[in-house]
């Protein structure tokens, strides 16, 4: 069409001041006598007659041109929409290790006072519980320590069966070296469970490796249970443990009778430990599973290994 025009305007461009400054040109075209200002006339009405032409044919085509931009837009717009997944779509197929806060997580098992089992998104894990560190009960290398069937029971009570909120921390990382799920357990009123268990004294505040989110919480919420008593630092809350009536001497801060053997004189931390046989004494009799806070069966790899 573009062509046509162009042929035409030029015929006309050339032709047209001819045919006005020779009207004989016309009359031998036409057959007509014509004078300059009739063929003037006649020329311009044609012309007139052809930019209109130009007019009304070319508008469909400007027309047709903004028609496909719109219907570009709208065919962009909708390849847009047909790539957004739906938030529900994308809940259910996330996985575990994608997901920072997970809620509606349905906890099948409790194993002991800080080790769970969990259904998320149809599949089972195990969740260790970030900062805190109970009683062993099930590790059948070493005996039920010390108020450990107490924490099980307590966790039990809160946890079976419930519907729970997850959260992650990135700077304790995915997974532990037995690939369980780290992450912080809230109740269906909003509860950090892992503080729960050690302000009510079922717990020990445990940094593994490197500082939590909740870190200050939890060990401000351990010495207030230490303070009041609660729990596990309870007087003769393990009464089991080895009897203190033999004379006891003190030997470079460790505490052993007069047999060398060591008793249980309320320390907590690797810190506190003289060395490696007390620590294992600690942990096995005493009860202090935070001494094992990977549970591999040996405390305090700084000074046992």
């Amino acid at each position: 069409m573009v062509y046509l025009f162009t042929i035409l305007f030029l015929f006309f461009l050339v032709f047209l001041p001819i045919v006005i400054v020779k009207p004989s040109l016309l009359e031998k075209i036409t057959k007509h006598a014509f004078t300059r200002k009739q063929a003037g006339l006649l020329v311009g009405g044609i012309t007139l007659v052809f930019f209109i032409l130009i007019g009304i044919t070319a508008k469909p085509t400007v027309k047709s041109a903004n028609q496909q931009k719109v219907e570009g837009l709208q065919t962009q717009n909708s390849e847009s929409k047909a790539s957004i997944v739906p938030a529900n779509e994308i809940k259910t197929t996330a996985t575990p290790a994608t997901d920072s806060k997970t809620e509606g997580v349905l906890v099948t098992k409790v194993i002991d006072g800080d080790t769970i089992q969990v259904d998320i998104y149809g599949k089972n894990e195990t969740l260790r519980l970030i900062g805190i560190d109970t009683p062993e009960t099930v590790d059948p290398r070493k005996p039920v320590q010390c108020f450990g069937k107490e924490a099980s029971a307590k966790a039990k009570s809160l946890l079976s069966n419930k519907s729970v909120r997850l959260e992650a921390d990135p700077t304790q990382g995915e997974r532990d070296k037995y690939q369980r799920l780290l992450r912080y357990v809230f109740l269906e009123d909003g509860t950090n469970f892992n503080k729960l268990m050690i302000s009510e004294g079922y717990a020990h505040e445990y940094t593994y490796n490197t500082p939590y989110k909740y870190q200050l919480e939890f060990k401000q919420a351990q010495k207030d249970a230490e303070m009041n008593k609660l729990g596990l630092w309870a007087d003769n809350a393990c009464s089991t443990s080895t009897p203190q009536s033999t004379p006891t001497t003190i030997i470079n801060g460790t505490t052993s009778d007069n047999n060398g053997n060591f008793t249980c004189a309320g320390k907590t931390t690797c810190g506190q430990m003289a060395s490696c046989a007390e620590a294992q004494f600690y942990l096995n009799s005493c009860g202090v599973s935070r001494l094992d806070g990977d549970k591999d069966g040996v405390p305090c790899e700084t000074l046992c290994n």
